[in-house]
């Protein structure tokens, strides 16, 4: 499982940016598109999901998903994520931080398999929860 690491929303920039973290910090740089997931009402190469791994640093990032606008300032998320070992334990995280708070996505299975949830805390920050399916 890993500890809370920032997740930037780009306004269709995502690509250009995360290849330029990957010069500046190294890392493996993996892409995953719109189009492979079937969204439709923006371009297909936008990207869904980016990660930049690095020995000691883990850097998520995506372009704003299509038919949601692109709020400056709320450019940055906090992620969660594990496995389905970690599924209990994610759970409780999420429903603590919807104390209060509001949950803009139940957490529930996805396009791409996982469980995943969204969900804004009582002061204001966002948190995305994803718990991946073994194998």
């Amino acid at each position: 499982m890993s500890l809370p690491c920032p997740y930037i929303a780009f306004p269709g920039q995502a690509r250009e940016a995360m290849e330029f973290y990957q010069s500046v910090f190294g890392g493996e740089l993996t892409f995953s598109t719109y189009g492979e997931f079937g969204f439709e009402g923006g371009p297909a190469d936008g990207i869904m999901h980016s990660t930049l791994k690095g020995d000691d640093f883990e850097l998520m990032a995506s372009d704003t998903p299509p038919g949601m606008p692109h709020q400056e300032g709320s450019q940055i998320s906090l992620s969660l994520a594990g496995d389905k070992a970690d599924e209990e334990k994610l759970r409780g995280w999420f429903d603590k931080l919807a104390e209060g708070g509001s949950i803009s996505m139940a957490l529930e299975k996805q396009v791409w398999g996982d469980l995943y949830g969204d969900v804004t805390d009582r002061y204001g920050l966002r948190w995305m929860v994803d718990i991946g399916q073994e194998g």
